[in-house]
């Protein structure tokens, strides 16, 4: 049966595109891969049927991430599978749809009309933005109507967001270049650089996600992953740690735990005062490595928390923003002229 468009709330991530469509919830959840016929540039697949294809593609076909540290970095690629997704959602739809898609704080003008001009291509009839953070504390179920700060600590796949929330809008936030996938980097180079094994993105990402840790274990776990003897160019099985994973993972996590202090030291004090009470709450899918809320309570002592559902915080919140796209701003946001003008 033929419709009118519901509006839609996009969380257009580094590692997965989440949709949610007014109504009903979270209808999409697909990887930020598209596969693609180099001779003809036509799109083959896109998402899980092309992040299947990473590293296992014939020489005329390539599997790619359109998306990098959260910014377009393929506008075409990225435009033709927010197409492909927008129609999966809405295959019947008559008009087309009003869309809220999220983009970190840390994003320029030029990336904020690059998001809009993809996404108005893909087939959306008005596009508004949202920042990360702010999506990612809607979705949590923060309170953050009344005059009192809030902390969120959104950690995706190539973006880490902090903000410092009050009164439906953001009073401090800070966009860090290091996140999931650094994490996933970190594994690769260590395997290759301990063991002389080279072994792919999927394969590291499974092994984070399995035994990695930010915070020591209370008891030791470990795995084998497979990959390729750099010297004989055979397979070859390793077998990795928690402990080992811990090391590696030093670096990235402190990086993250550092911003997370800058940014409290740039909160006014009766701000402070109230994420003291409230408490650091911790959204995206990368807060869920082993032992991250522990850490951010050790280095800050503040209490911290991991949301609910932490995976969709950001997607949710879009989807709670549809209730007042009447009254949202079309187009771009200027995030970064606003924090000019902060400054």
């Amino acid at each position: 049966m033929l419709k009118f468009s519901r509006d839609l709330g996009i969380d257009l991530g580094t590692a997965n595109v989440l949709v949610y469509e007014e109504g009903r919830g979270i209808v999409l959840r697909e990887p930020s891969v598209v596969a693609v016929d180099k001779n003809t540039g036509k799109v083959l697949q896109v998402g899980a049927a092309a992040n299947n294809m990473l590293g296992r593609t014939p020489g005329n076909v390539v599997a790619l991430r359109p998306l990098r540290e959260g910014v377009i970095s393929d506008y075409e690629m990225t435009e033709k599978m927010l197409a492909q997704f927008m129609k999966k959602v809405q295959r019947l739809a008559v008009v087309k749809p009003r869309v809220v898609v999220s983009v970190p704080s840390g994003i320029t003008e030029v990336e904020e009309r690059a998001v809009i001009q993809a996404t108005m291509e893909a087939g959306a009839r008005r596009v508004y933005l949202i920042e990360e953070p702010f999506a990612a504390a809607l979705g949590a179920e923060m309170d953050l109507e009344r005059p009192g700060g809030h902390m969120v600590v959104d950690v995706g796949g190539g973006t880490t967001d902090i903000a410092v929330l009050t009164m439906n809008d953001v009073a401090v936030s800070s966009s860090l270049k290091v996140a999931g996938q650094a994490f996933d980097e970190a594994v690769v180079r260590y395997v290759r650089r301990r063991h002389n094994v080279l072994i792919g993105p999927n394969a590291a990402e499974e092994a984070k996600i399995t035994i990695g840790c930010v915070y020591e274990r209370g008891q030791e776990v470990s795995m084998l992953v497979k990959g390729r003897d750099l010297k004989t160019g055979l397979p070859k099985e390793v077998q990795i740690s928690s402990a080992e994973l811990l090391e590696v993972f030093k670096r990235p996590a402190r990086q993250i735990v550092d911003e997370v202090l800058a940014v409290l030291e740039q909160t006014s004090p009766e701000l402070v005062s109230d994420i003291s009470q409230n408490g650091i709450v911790l959204t995206g899918g990368g807060s869920q490595l082993w032992g991250f809320p522990q850490l951010l309570a050790e280095r800050t002592g503040i209490a911290c928390s991991l949301a609910d559902d932490a995976d969709s915080c950001v997607a949710l919140g879009c989807g709670k923003s549809l209730r007042w796209i009447n009254q949202m701003q079309e187009g771009t946001i200027n995030l970064a002229r606003r924090k000019l003008m902060k400054e």
